[in-house]
Order: structure tokens, then sequence, then C-alpha cells
């Protein structure tokens, strides 16, 4: 009578393991290409110019104001594995200051997941490029992307020396 129970109780705890276990399948990258947000190149109420042709002038070599502000540069954050995805952010700066922000990384293990990526997302990169810096707001249901991405952030920033 005991091995009996024993052996209804073993099956029965193997069964609930069994069903309990939550597999993460195979990462879905973002749809389409990877959304970036840039900041603005001209000062507020500066109109923007352009070159008649449609493209930008390059800038006189012989100008200092072109390495008074800096050269931009790129730095490539860390790859933070959430519980839902992968990512991972890529800075580019201009002297101190963010020019661009953007996504190398950002998979998704499920379908609701990479809805709420495509949301937080655009939201997370412009709240980056107005704040000049980490110190952003959690995108509200997206806490483990949003933290996933202030690390990427914090680290890409740290290689460039922004606070």
């Amino acid at each position: 009578m005991k091995r009996v129970l024993v052996t209804i109780t073993g099956t029965v705890f193997g069964v609930v393991a069994l069903l309990s276990f939550k597999t993460q399948g195979h990462p879905r990258a973002f749809a389409g290409a990877l959304p970036s947000a840039a900041a603005p190149t001209s000062p507020a109420g500066a109109p923007a110019t352009t070159s008649g042709g449609g493209g930008s002038t390059p800038p006189d070599p012989r100008s200092s104001s072109a390495a008074a502000t800096g050269a931009k540069k790129r730095y490539v954050g860390s790859a933070i594995e959430t519980p839902y995805g992968v990512v991972q952010v890529a800075v580019t700066t201009k002297g101190s200051r963010i020019a661009n922000v953007s996504f190398v990384q950002l998979t998704a293990f499920d379908g609701r997941s990479q809805e709420i990526n495509s949301q937080a997302a655009p939201i997370l990169l412009q709240e980056t490029v107005a704040a000049q810096s980490a110190q952003i707001d959690t995108v509200s249901g997206a806490t483990y992307t949003t933290d996933g991405y202030l690390q990427s952030l914090q680290s890409a920033l740290d290689q460039a020396g922004i606070k």
C-alpha cells in the first residue's frame, strides 16, 4: 500500500512540474528596421540649412567650429538579456552630447513581448535624446525592456565618458 501511495504522489508531483515548466521560445527580432532617435541638428529656432542639390555641404576643413564641437563617435552598450528578450543599444555622441541612440538588438521571445517592445522602443529613444542621459522614466508596461535598455545605455555612456 505504501508503494502505491509513493508512486501516485511522485507521479502527481512530476505532472505538476512538467505543466508548470515554461519554455523560452526562439527570440524574435524586431519587425522591420530597428528604431533610432537623433538629436536635432540645428539649434532651437534656427532653420536647418541644406544646399540646393538636396544634400548637405561638407564642412570646410579650415573651419575650427567642426573641431570644437567634436567628431561623432559611436559606442555600443552591453547586450542585456531580460526574461523576455535581448536589448542592446548604441549611442552616437558629438562632443559630450548624445547625438543619436539606436538599437543594435531588440529581440522578443514571444509575440506579446514583441508588441510591447515596438511600443516602448521609440519612447525610450526619444526620452534619452531629450534628457541627454540615462536618467529617464520607466515605460509603463515595459519594465523589463526599460531595465535592459537602461543597463545597455549606461554601459555605452560609460564608454563615452558621459554621465
